[in-house]
């Protein structure tokens, strides 16, 4: 029933908006004849596409899944959304939990599979609690100019822990309003995140440290992503450097310890994790303390002694590994040797891994609305689609449903500098302080279904789409000022265009 084909009369498309009076700054071109517009561009997983929405929409396995990996998929739903415990307990499947961490489990900052959200505040601008879904990586510059994890609090910052182990303290955010304006005359106002740590349990932090606040993004379509060649997303970064403007993507290049090399990363707001498998093992470990083969030690620093001294879940031995042939090269790769305990054993990691790669991308709303087509000519010719490449075809996939499919992420997996704005001031891998991974469009429409807020970019500081691109700056302020330009209706058309994906 939804494989039909959607047709337009552009010229009457054209005089429709010339009669309402709001082609203002930018015009569809009129041609001749019927214009076919691709069904593939609502289906946005291509088969795996689920027609969805609500506080569901972002929980339900590829459609076209077989019923082995439906079967798969519903065991690790459960390992991703049930809270682990800390040890020892009797639930020697689950038991493990810190001893320091920011959530009981995946879905405790992925709520329903979603994007989390930054803590709620007061009128004056204060957060009122501490973040659960909104972390922050932490690291100082050594001599050389290398960066490394604070010294006393290492790689990222977290405000729970386990019986009779310190928080590492507590998080204050405050915001302040950045006012601004249209050409039009409208009025806006942007808040401005800033933050401090206080209540800090073993000391002072390094006066120089650099501090990544990051958002837990909505979960859909992972796997596809990872089924993107690589050669596609290297040739994005080839077509923006012959560009003759300030639009110049590169990809980063990280160590992926499933893959024993360096990949191109397509993960994380920095792309700082190269496949599916390392992206949910390092967040097991580093958000809620769960070892795994790949990730066997939880970050205890020199001053936390109560951190080392606390007991750990031993429920898993790994009894053999295909990827570690002895003590040596698991040294050298970051893995566990054979017989190490871990909390976590490689079988039901890798249901969790399969869940988190086959959740379904959900399929566009409002298609054939005239707004919604309109914003989208206005989306490409403020050069946003640069950037937020449409379309890809995905390759090979360890997932056969994921493979050969046509899919429409809006992405083009690529760094950016987005200008003092946005910067964090601290390089992760090849990223520099300003630069950010382009993150993928589909389903931020839903959000607000799912996880009843419409908070946006990396740390959550944008209230809707439309602060989220007037936050664009760097290698995208010439399309943020053709936004600036438009009139309220094409404001909204825009906006519309974007919910819709």
């Amino acid at each position: 029933m939804r494989q039909f084909i959607h047709r337009v009369r552009p010229r009457l498309l054209v005089l429709a908006l010339v009669a309402s009076g709001s082609l203002g700054l930018f015009a569809w071109a009129a041609t001749a004849g019927d214009q076919t517009i691709d069904p593939a561009e609502e289906k946005a997983g291509g088969d795996t596409t689920v027609y969805e929405v609500g506080r569901n929409a972002f929980s339900f396995p590829a459609a076209n899944i077989d019923e082995a990996g439906r079967t798969t998929f519903a065991i690790g739903n459960s390992f991703f959304r049930r809270n682990w415990v800390e040890a020892p307990s009797s639930t020697t499947a689950r038991d493990g939990l810190g001893p320091h961490f920011l959530a009981r489990s995946c879905g405790g900052c992925h709520v329903q599979d979603g994007r989390g959200a930054p803590p709620g505040t007061l009128k004056n601008g204060l957060a009122t609690e501490q973040p659960i879904a909104l972390l922050f990586r932490l690291s100082v510059m050594d001599a050389n100019g290398k960066p490394r994890p604070e010294p006393t609090y290492g790689h990222q910052f977290t405000v729970a822990a386990a019986q009779d182990v310190k928080p590492e303290g507590k998080v204050r955010i405050r915001y302040t309003e950045v006012a601004g304006k249209f050409a039009d005359g409208t009025r806006y106002s942007l808040r401005k995140p800033s933050y401090t740590f206080t209540d800090l349990g073993y000391g002072p932090m390094d006066p120089k440290t650099m501090v990544s606040p990051r958002i837990a993004p909505q979960m859909i379509g992972m796997g596809l992503i990872e089924a993107i060649d690589a050669q596609d997303i290297e040739r994005n970064a080839q077509e923006q450097a012959a560009r003759n403007d300030a639009i110049k993507g590169m990809a980063n290049r990280v160590f992926d310890v499933y893959a024993n090399r360096t990949v191109i990363g397509r993960f994380g707001w920095k792309a700082n994790a190269g496949s599916v498998a390392h992206q949910t093992a390092s967040a097991f470990n580093g958000d809620i303390g769960i070892t795994s083969e790949h990730f066997p030690q939880e970050e205890c620093m020199p001053r936390q002694t109560d951190c080392a001294a606390a007991p750990r879940g031993n429920s898993a031995v790994l009894a053999t590994s295909a990827t570690v042939a002895s003590a040596a090269t698991a040294a050298r790769a970051g893995t566990a040797p054979k017989g190490t305990p871990v909390e976590i054993d490689n079988a039901t990691l890798e249901k969790v891994i399969a869940y988190t790669a086959t959740l379904a991308v959900p399929a566009r709303r409002n298609f054939n609305d005239l707004d919604v087509r309109r914003g989208q000519a206005l989306f490409a010719q403020a050069q946003c689609a640069v950037c937020h490449k449409p379309a890809y075809t995905t390759g090979e996939s360890r997932f056969p449903a994921l493979a050969k499919q046509k899919i429409h992420p809006y992405t083009d997996l690529l760094l950016h500098d987005m200008g003092p704005g946005l910067a964090d001031g601290r390089p992760d891998e090849l990223a520099s302080g300003q630069q950010w991974r382009t993150p993928p469009l589909w389903g931020i429409g839903l959000v607000p279904d799912v996880n009843d807020h419409s908070f946006l970019l990396h740390d959550g500081r944008a209230r809707n789409s439309l602060e989220a691109i007037l936050w664009h700056g760097g290698e995208a302020e010439a399309s943020r000022q053709l936004v600036l330009k438009m009139k309220r209706s094409e404001r909204d058309a825009l906006v519309k265009f974007v919910n819709s994906l």
